[in-house]
């Protein structure tokens, strides 16, 4: 991902360049006109290698309209509960994910699983908005056929279908609400952050419930971004939140382990 992100600071600068030049307009139509000076700098197609780790795909997709009208699997099936459509080619709308902030974040039930991000051997993977207010999961299904990464199907499902549903409502709450964080800290949390005094070190210490509130981040709480590498697996006894800045430094990771039948958290990396 990290390799992406570079990718994406290119990006960001071939924006700012072709903005410059802009006058006039609403801000929507600058948007198209920057990514239209941006498609123009870039290559038509996209380089084979891109297509190598889903990372570094799902990044060129959501900034390349070209790309993307080229890599969705038209007439695309769109399911929510038994009703089924398809959308054409003509009805497609630039979809940028989570580009349209500074940030995304990501699950994984291990610290291993974080590693599936630079396996080259993937070839299935889901991209998923999490609505909380809504209690559903869009999903968005990508496959790589003979080598090429397409949208294959669009798909929303109830948050009590997912496999990892028990943490996301266990999530929700814990975003929201100062009182039940408390009460889901460990005995003590492993703090590991930048040292104040020191750029290139990082220090360590341990979070109290009594200190948390000098630490705890703030937390998106309406919908969250997940990426899904392969097939989806077992809810498990670990759960991992990571939130990663685009192209901005931001950095955050939470680790949460079932205790006894509650989660709790357990270590926060920033």
């Amino acid at each position: 991902m990290r390799r992406s992100l570079i990718s994406f600071s290119v990006l960001l600068v071939l924006l700012a360049s072709c903005g410059g030049q802009k006058a006039g307009g609403s801000e929507e139509d600058s948007a198209d006109s920057l990514m239209a000076d941006t498609l123009a700098v870039q290559a038509d197609t996209m380089p084979r290698a891109a297509d190598e780790l889903f990372d570094d795909f799902i990044f060129n997709f959501t900034a390349n309209r070209k790309l993307q009208m080229e890599r969705v699997a038209f007439p695309l099936p769109v399911v929510d509960g038994t009703h089924q459509q398809t959308i054409s080619r003509g009805q497609w709308k630039m979809e940028r994910f989570f580009m349209q902030q500074d940030y995304y974040t990501l699950l994984f039930d291990s610290e291993a699983h974080m590693e599936v991000v630079k396996d080259t051997t993937v070839s299935h993977a889901i991209v998923e908005k999490i609505y909380f207010d809504k209690q559903s999961v869009r999903q968005y299904v990508f496959d790589r056929r003979q080598g090429i990464w397409m949208l294959t199907r669009i798909q929303t499902r109830p948050i009590s279908e997912m496999s990892n549903a028990t943490f996301l409502n266990f999530y929700h709450q814990f975003a929201t609400d100062k009182a039940f964080q408390q009460s889901h800290l460990a005995a003590s949390v492993q703090f590991v952050g930048p040292d104040p005094d020191d750029d290139f070190s990082q220090m360590e210490g341990i979070i109290t419930p009594d200190t948390w509130e000098a630490f705890a981040p703030e937390l998106p709480s309406t919908m969250i971004y997940n990426i899904i590498y392969g097939e989806p697996t077992k809810e498990g006894n670990t759960m991992i939140f990571l939130l990663r800045g685009i192209a901005n430094g931001l950095e955050m990771d939470m680790t949460f382990r079932r205790i006894g039948d509650k989660w709790k958290l357990t270590k926060l990396t920033t």
